[in-house]
């Protein structure tokens, strides 16, 4: 049986002065500091056996993905499995207690938050997540693949594949600005999940509004 690697690599930090859900809008791009993470996740892969690069059309994702690729020579694939979920908040600010969310226009979009009732469906999500994974666990087989992907996608995506409840609290989600969730395969079956934060400090920094 061969051994595959599939890295689910989220995108650096966005620059996003406004404070708003951007989701699939476009236009918004990396700050100086989520160059920077794109930067440690390639120097984290860079000795990894990466046979293919495959990334969400999102500007964030693409520019998270261009030095990860540069590092091993590849060409960057896009995929419309790797999308951010839609969400009807996009553009707006959605902080606890503060902007959209306090509107009673809103809160018919908040009547289930297990499906979830104010975007895509979460099976929705794990199923083109399952999908893009398998698709590229048996083109890179023997060796590791990188998809670049949003947060929601990604921990939905490891949910799944792991057998767990697909409903969750998002402040639970593991999987902070340019971390790799690694999906292990032995031949088809999933051997191994592991998480690591290349940019932790980075992350740290961030959440402390330096770089933003």
């Amino acid at each position: 049986m061969s051994r595959t690697v599939v890295h689910l690599l989220r995108h650096g930090e966005v620059h996003n002065p406004e404070g708003v859900l951007y989701g699939r809008l476009p236009g918004y791009n990396l700050s100086d500091l989520g160059r920077e993470m794109a930067d440690r996740a390639a120097e984290a892969l860079a000795r990894r056996d990466v046979a293919i690069v495959w990334s969400s059309p999102m500007e964030r994702a693409l520019q998270t993905a261009e030095p990860v690729a540069a590092s091993h020579d590849l060409p960057i694939a896009t995929d419309d499995r790797l999308l951010e979920a839609t969400n009807v908040f996009e553009g707006e600010r959605v902080s606890v207690g503060d902007g959209v969310l306090r509107q009673p226009r809103t809160w018919r979009h908040l009547r289930n938050p297990l499906k979830p009732s104010w975007g895509e469906p979460y099976r929705d999500v794990a199923a083109r997540m399952q999908s893009v994974v398998e698709n590229a666990r048996v083109v890179a087989e023997g060796h590791e693949a990188v998809l670049v992907s949003h947060q929601l996608p990604i921990w939905i995506a490891r949910l799944s594949l792991e057998g767990r409840r697909l409903p969750h609290h998002p402040g639970h989600r593991q999987c902070n600005l340019a971390s790799i969730t690694s999906l292990v395969y032995d031949g088809h079956r999933l051997d191994a999940v592991l998480y690591t934060e290349p940019s932790a400090d980075l992350v740290e920094r961030s959440n402390k509004g330096v770089g933003a």
